[in-house]
């Protein structure tokens, strides 16, 4: 089976394929986005309109089956941000770096942090959609540590992981068995229409 992730980043493509491997569905092959179809931006208020408005544009553009993924990090003690805002917290170019900073200026040390992964499923044929949306929970580290993952990784306790580690010190095979995008992932694989018998 082959799907259309509607995205061009290769790190998350690579990514979906690993999941899709460790999940037992090694044959599903994950095309990325082609260079000529145009998503709309991420101005939804919830990862859930976001992923769907770029998996629909994705599938109108192309006829095909398309799946797409919205997803941040949301601090309790902030009311939720930067949710959506994830990626420019800090700012609309601003880096990974800059982004952890100003949580970690603005979020208190230890306080409680959750991952959220919204992957949506459009068949443009049938007009089917599908949504999956899972969660990780955790705490905020009193700094940064680890070289592995990205955006907030360094200062990501998880809830399910081992004991004072955050999500860059962990494997990518510790990482995808707890993350908010394996769980998502997962969810989807287990329901896709063609794998089920």
């Amino acid at each position: 089976m082959r799907l259309l992730l509607a995205t061009r980043n290769v790190h998350k493509l690579r990514e979906f394929a690993r999941l899709a491997e460790r999940a037992g569905v090694p044959a599903l092959a994950v095309d990325a986005l082609p260079d000529d179809v145009v998503l709309p931006p991420e101005n939804g208020a919830t990862f859930a309109e976001n992923a769907l408005g770029k998996a629909r544009a994705a599938a109108a553009a192309t006829g095909r089956v398309a799946i797409a993924d919205d997803s941040g990090i949301e601090a309790a003690a902030l009311g939720g941000r930067p949710g959506v805002r994830s990626a420019r917290y800090a700012g609309e170019h601003a880096s990974d770096a800059e982004n952890l900073a100003k949580l970690l200026r603005e979020a208190p040390v230890g306080s409680p942090l959750a991952y959220v992964c919204a992957l949506a499923y459009v068949d443009p044929a049938s007009g089917e959609e599908r949504l999956f949306e899972e969660r990780c929970t955790g705490t905020l580290a009193a700094e940064p540590r680890g070289g592995r993952g990205f955006g907030y990784d360094p200062a990501f306790l998880p809830d399910d992981g081992a004991p004072d580690r955050t999500m860059a010190q962990l494997s990518d095979a510790e990482k995808d068995a707890i993350s908010h995008r394996g769980r998502a992932v997962r969810a989807l694989l287990a329901w896709l229409p063609s794998l089920r018998s």
